[in-house]
């Protein structure tokens, strides 16, 4: 005669090894989700702190930044076990302190994830500033070059003139007996040393100007020259020394010639050019979204993760519990598939079972153990649902009782026979 152990055993069959390597496969994944969950949780709780730190004391933000890791996960896995009929004051609760918990840790990772994503624009950035205040500084100086060059060039021209017609008499200032007398005379070397010193005059400024244009085309190309270079201290210095090269010829010809200049700009200096981005509001002014992405990612994850594993969360039961629970689960009368196609059940007494006073302890104890085991989800006041890992549990008590069932079925025919 085979025995019930070997009958169970047939019963099962593929289909019970596949179940319980789909079990174990499961609770392996269930498993590897709570280190994935810390790894989060401290990945998110560095970069809060690491923003927060820039604001306050850093041991403060140290606590700050673990309890909000932690009010994060918990009030994550206490979310999952709590339906909005159940209980919603309970409910709204814990959710707006994960709402606040996570706006906090997203709003501090922010500067971390900004500054490294935004290392590099600000670099560029800061370049283009200085091209940009060079490029306006030289924009204002070339026209005065330009303005005063034609100036000098038009009393030279004049000067021309008048020398000529000093020559050939028909200057203005020539008195009526000498008019149109050709020859060079005391009056026309008046004229032509004048003439003269206009044209010297006008050399003098062309050859400045032309020292002036190698300082800028010089500063130019030290500043092509700072975005390739490999020893960067050296060539922002250069570039430096050549804005002061021609900051101090433009200066000089302003002097010389009276004309008023707007203020050379302020470059930064080496260590400004090279600073590090420290975290302040002015970050959020420049909002980057893929730094705001990846700050709320990892917060994003840490939950999902966390609701998930309490959603699923496995809650052993001895042997006794598991026939205790079957048992008084098996009381209830009242069930149906809810909207999340899981089993519903109605926990109230029936009518009929108020007007006996029938005693529903025993069975209302099965349902409290589930609840807190993780097995059973309550939806309100009067119904709860299955979990998923309560199907496995009741599938394998339901197969047990079908298995001896067919036994003593098999046992008494066998019995019957032999009579």
């Amino acid at each position: 005669m085979n025995s019930p152990e070997k009958i169970k055993i047939k019963a099962a069959g593929v289909g019970n090894l596949i179940n319980r390597i789909q079990t174990l496969f499961v609770g392996m994944l269930r498993i590897w989700t709570i280190p994935i969950v810390l790894m989060l949780s401290v990945a998110s709780g560095f970069t809060t702190f690491y923003g927060m730190s820039h604001f306050i004391i850093p041991w403060i933000a140290l606590v700050i930044t673990v309890a909000i890791q932690s009010i994060v996960v918990i009030c994550t896995l206490e979310l999952a076990g709590i339906h909005w009929k159940a209980n919603r004051t309970r409910y709204l609760s814990v959710f707006l302190s994960l709402i606040i918990a996570l706006v906090a840790s997203v709003s501090f990772s922010y500067f971390k994830f900004y500054e490294v994503s935004e290392t590099e624009t600000i670099h560029i950035q800061r370049l283009n500033d200085i091209r940009a205040d060079i490029k306006s500084y030289l924009g204002e100086v070339l026209p005065f070059k330009s303005k005063l060059l034609a100036q000098k060039q038009v009393d030279l021209e004049l000067a021309s003139k008048e020398v000529s017609q000093a020559y050939f008499g028909t200057h203005p200032e020539v008195i009526a007996g000498y008019r149109n007398q050709v020859g060079k005379g005391p009056f026309w070397e008046r004229f032509n040393e004048i003439y003269q010193a206009k044209k010297q005059s006008l050399g003098e400024l062309e050859t400045k100007f032309l020292l002036l244009d190698q300082s800028v085309q010089q500063l130019q190309a030290h500043l092509a020259d700072l975005d390739v270079a490999t020893n960067v201290e050296s060539a922002y210095y250069d570039v430096l020394n050549s804005f002061r090269e021609v900051q101090f010829k433009v200066n000089q010809l302003s002097s010389e010639f009276g004309q008023s200049l707007p203020d050379p700009p302020m470059l930064l200096t080496y260590n400004q050019f090279i600073e590090d981005i420290k975290p302040n509001m002015a970050m959020w002014s420049g909002f980057s979204l893929f730094a705001f992405v990846c700050a709320a990612m990892v917060d994003f994850f840490t939950v999902l993760l966390s609701y998930r594993l309490e959603l699923t969360a496995p809650g052993p039961l001895t042997q006794d519990e598991e026939e205790l629970v079957f048992e008084c689960l098996r009381q209830f009368t009242q069930f149906r598939i809810n909207e999340n196609d899981e089993l519903e059940m109605n926990i109230e007494k029936s009518n009929i079972e108020k007007a006996r006073r029938y005693s529903d302890w025993s069975r209302m104890f099965a349902v409290g153990l589930l609840l807190s085991r993780g097995f059973l989800r309550k939806i309100d006041k009067n119904t709860v649902e299955f979990a998923p890992n309560l199907y496995p549990l009741i599938a394998a008590k339901m197969g047990d009782r079908i298995t001896k069932l067919r036994a003593e079925a098999q046992q008494a025919r066998q019995v019957t026979e032999h009579e």
